[in-house]
């Protein structure tokens, strides 16, 4: 039986949302879970914007080391802070 098209993809990318070390703007380490603080003005396209000081609680890392979920949105570590 022949191979999907793809297959070597998921092979050779076995990482793991635990095995990626993720930093906020101040090189605090973030983890599933904490909250971080906005540390200046977001516009979001089709949406409200971010305020500074704006609190995002109970985050989720993603598969790129740059970016975190808050909720429906994914956003760039670079613009936050850990409370």
């Amino acid at each position: 039986m022949a191979k999907k098209k793809y297959d070597w993809y998921a092979e050779n990318n076995d990482t793991n949302t635990s095995e990626i070390e993720v930093f906020d703007a101040n090189g605090n380490r973030l983890q599933s879970g904490d909250s971080v603080i906005a540390i200046k003005p977001l516009k979001i396209k089709g949406g409200g914007d971010i305020k500074k000081g704006e609190k995002f609680k109970n985050i989720r890392l993603t598969d790129n080391p740059e970016e975190i979920e808050c909720g429906k949105i994914v956003l760039r570590t670079e613009f936050f802070k850990k409370v």
